[in-house]
């Protein structure tokens, strides 16, 4: 992106395009980056009005990207480490890793660096056990008595000393790896939201039923503020992944699921599209149909977002906020159900 940082123009073309334009340029198959470079000039000479020139989004929309990016990144982390941790804890202390619902939760990381091995928590009673849960604001839907169960009952690892010292020092690291990433992951949730309110296609998304901030902004920063480089409800939904792909040919006719898009865009739509069910009769409505069909849940998810986005685009190119009763697009999501 280095030319079109310097002021260059870019036009984006699918390496897929050009692969099959390869045959119009040589019959054997060759390839070479002198060859590319002519085919795509050519290309876009002949077919360039097939293409659209890359148009920068605001300075705005950049930022919260960076941001909103960045955090689903360290979240991913987060969860690797997590697994990583609960795989450590059952190879030797099965106990410590069902304790409490998360193995990544701050209660759950405090108890793993206070008591990091079976030998450590060895003399952990009923009272210690009271104490601790109360200085951590443990709701109380189980006793101290039944959380100390829970860590016996638990099978106990085979290793010996040696092995079990440098487990809990594996414990100890990655209980402060997910600790720090917790925390990096709250001061980015907490930039985003503050964006979020500033904007005004911020305070669009945020209008649809359980978008929130922070789904509302995974949107919003995949979408971008260009209105004009998506044309009809149709290619945001190609986009988006929610849109399969057709394939015919005489009298041969498939349906097949779309593995090229945007899949964080794909990702942020689907998981709205899920909270939104609960929100909206429409949205509910076009799952429980779905599902009656035999779709799978995934599958069903996908309808209600494609429905979905005809109101999304809708709203988006005349700025529009969501309203259920006065809103036109927002009544499509009912005739669609």
């Amino acid at each position: 992106m280095e030319q079109w940082e310097a002021g260059y123009p870019v036009v984006p073309i699918h390496p897929n395009a050009v692969k099959a334009c390869r045959p119009r340029y040589s019959a054997a198959g060759g390839k070479n980056d002198l060859g590319d470079a002519y085919l795509l000039a050519d290309v876009l000479r002949t077919d360039g009005h097939r293409f659209r020139p890359l148009e920068p989004a605001s300075d705005e929309i950049k930022a919260l990207r960076a941001l909103v990016r960045t955090r689903d990144d360290l979240v991913a982390q987060r969860l690797a480490t997590a697994n990583q941790l609960r795989a450590v804890l059952e190879s030797f202390w099965p106990g410590a890793a069902q304790l409490f619902y998360q193995v990544d939760s701050p209660i759950a990381l405090t108890f793993l660096r206070r008591y990091p091995t079976p030998g450590s928590a060895a003399h952990l009673g009923e009272k210690r056990m009271a104490s601790f849960l109360r200085s951590q604001g443990y709701p109380g839907r189980k006793s101290a008595a039944e959380m100390l169960m829970r860590l016996r009952a638990a099978a106990a690892g085979r290793t010996g000393p040696l092995e079990e010292r440098s487990l809990g020092k594996l414990v100890l690291a990655l209980s402060r790896v997910l600790e720090a990433l917790l925390e990096q992951v709250a001061v980015l949730t907490s930039h985003i939201e503050d964006q979020m309110d500033s904007l005004a296609d911020g305070t669009l998304l945020m209008s649809l039923p359980r978008a929130g901030k922070l789904n509302a902004a995974q949107i919003l920063v995949e979408i971008g503020d260009v209105r004009q480089r998506l044309t009809s409800a149709d290619q945001l939904a190609a986009e988006a992944g929610v849109a399969p792909v057709t394939r015919q040919s005489g009298k041969s006719r498939s349906v097949v699921f779309r593995w090229a898009c945007n899949h964080r865009l794909r990702r942020a739509i689907t998981t709205w599209a899920d909270n939104s069910r609960h929100a909206s009769k429409g949205a509910a409505s076009i799952y429980a149909a779905a599902r009656a069909r035999g779709r799978r849940h995934p599958h069903a998810i996908r309808i209600v977002a494609r429905a979905w986005v005809r109101v999304l685009w809708k709203m988006w190119t005349t700025r529009t906020l969501y309203n259920a009763e006065q809103h036109t697009s927002a009544r499509l999501l009912s005739q669609s159900a």
